[in-house]
């Protein structure tokens, strides 16, 4: 079983990540930096292949200046 099979909810929880991120048209590598988290586990989040602790997720929405509410 896999990741998405598992855990659907992360799947969704990446997309809205990603939505947010293209929402101010960056890139991975501008959210990177500015979030100071490594572009790959970043992919890997968006993708739904990890799972995220709640100081990341509160780090991604203070660099993209939503509430992080948008990311459920």
């Amino acid at each position: 079983m896999d990741h998405h099979t598992r855990y659907p909810y992360l799947a969704g929880l990446g997309a809205n990540i990603r939505k947010a991120r293209k929402d101010k048209q960056w890139s991975l590598v501008k959210l990177a930096a500015l979030s100071n988290h490594e572009k790959a586990n970043l992919s890997r989040l968006e993708a739904g292949r990890t799972n995220p602790s709640i100081m990341t997720l509160m780090t991604l929405s203070r660099a993209l200046e939503v509430d992080i509410i948008v990311f459920f």
